[in-house]
């Protein structure tokens, strides 16, 4: 089991949310909002050219986040 945050999942691989750091606090309630809760899965799509934002799959849907906005949250890596 390896804990990362969302912003530094590789490419294509799989996790679910484990907790929301402290540091998410000013965009928390749309972190929320978004379904961005613990025990959800996520996998990282695309990244822009630049690095900034990423795309995440979730829920059915996709989902773009900022670079900080991915680092206030921890994942769990899911083994395939």
């Amino acid at each position: 089991m390896s804990f990362y945050t969302l912003n530094h999942l590789p490419l294509g691989r799989e996790a679910v949310i484990s907790r929301l750091l402290p540091n998410s606090s000013p965009f928390r309630r749309k972190l929320l909002a978004m379904g961005i809760i613990p025990g959800c899965k996520v996998s990282v799509v695309r990244i822009a050219p630049l690095g900034d934002p990423i795309e995440i799959k979730m829920r059915g849907f996709l989902l773009c986040l900022r670079r900080n906005e991915a680092s206030s949250i921890e994942v769990l890596e899911v083994k395939t």
